[in-house]
């Protein structure tokens, strides 16, 4: 009887320990997902070639958006802006004369020299009828009217010439001059943001907060576009990459609350579900189990709320669901 007593106590105190357990530990807190900090990198380089002048960071130091990193020798960029200012000034000249159109005087003058020429044509017309007149009457000899003929002609040409210059004039510059010279101005101003936007690209700032991993240059080479010469870590935001199986994506939704835990630090931190990928992929290396080797995963993007300089990118951490 004694043994019944003392079994049925022992299971009660059991079945005690086992509610209390499963209160501090609820169903959701079984999901523990692995993952790492995220590794976000940038390789900071110039869009122009040249010569580094100068570099004001070193590795390790921490940066902030918009500071200046470095320099490249100004000096060829700065001539060929200067140059690309000239040619506008001189096409924006151009322009504003074909949209003025010619000057008054030249059309006066224009038309003096027309005047001037009919009035000459008129004198060569009545010589050339009086020459006629005289041939008939056998009082002038052929080569005399062969010869005011010949005068009439070259007056008449040079007053029609004069009378397409007074013409060419008075309507001012065609449509296709004024259009080209617009277009050419257009250009001109292309071609001086093109040349300012390079001059400013001399200079290398930091895209956003972070440290400087690496530097791969010194002052005084000569690098390509492109090159690297700085990496820069992120440091904000930061984000966990972790990984859940099917049966739990209900769990980790966009917007769950969680807790990211890491080796360095006792206290978890705060964070929530940003992204879950709609496409599944093969378990990573990093995080497979020998359950979990040929297992198809759903990769989680949890954005940490307060970090710290514990939490370190690549850093291997464990992911769980906090508790309401």
């Amino acid at each position: 009887m004694n043994k019944k007593i003392i079994l049925i106590s022992l299971a009660v105190a059991v079945a005690a320990s086992i509610a209390g357990w499963l209160q501090l530990h609820p169903a959701s807190q079984a999901l523990a997902l692995s993952g790492n900090v995220d590794i976000r990198q940038v390789n900071l380089a110039f869009r122009v070639a040249g010569r580094l002048k100068t570099l004001r960071v070193d590795e390790g130091a921490r940066v902030k958006a918009g500071d200046i990193l470095g320099e490249l020798d100004k000096q060829p960029y700065q001539i060929a802006l200067d140059d690309a200012n000239a040619n506008h000034a001189a096409l924006e000249a151009r322009r504003s004369l074909y949209q003025q159109g010619y000057r008054k005087e030249d059309i006066a003058q224009a038309k003096a020299t027309l005047n001037a020429r009919e009035a000459a044509l008129l004198n060569a017309s009545q010589l050339l009828q009086r020459q006629k007149q005289l041939t008939g009457t056998g009082a002038s000899s052929q080569r005399a009217l062969d010869d005011a003929q010949s005068a009439y002609d070259q007056t008449a040409a040079l007053a029609q010439a004069a009378r397409e210059q007074f013409q060419a004039l008075d309507k001012g510059y065609r449509k296709q001059e004024v259009a080209e010279a617009e277009a050419n101005h257009q250009r001109s101003v292309a071609q001086v943001a093109n040349a300012q936007l390079q001059l400013n690209d001399t200079v290398l700032t930091a895209p956003a907060d972070g440290i400087i991993l690496t530097r791969a240059n010194e002052p005084g080479t000569i690098l390509a576009a492109g090159n690297t010469v700085l990496t820069l870590s992120l440091t904000a935001p930061v984000w966990v990459r972790a990984y859940v199986a099917e049966t739990d994506l209900g769990k980790v939704a966009p917007g769950t609350k969680v807790l990211v835990f890491s080796d360095s630090r006792t206290q978890p931190y705060k964070a929530v579900v940003g992204f879950v990928s709609p496409s599944a992929e093969f378990t990573p290396k990093n995080v497979e189990t020998s359950d979990l080797r040929t297992a198809l995963v759903y990769r989680l993007r949890v954005i940490v709320e307060k970090p710290d300089q514990l939490l370190r990118q690549g850093m291997p951490v464990t992911v769980r669901l906090a508790q309401n």
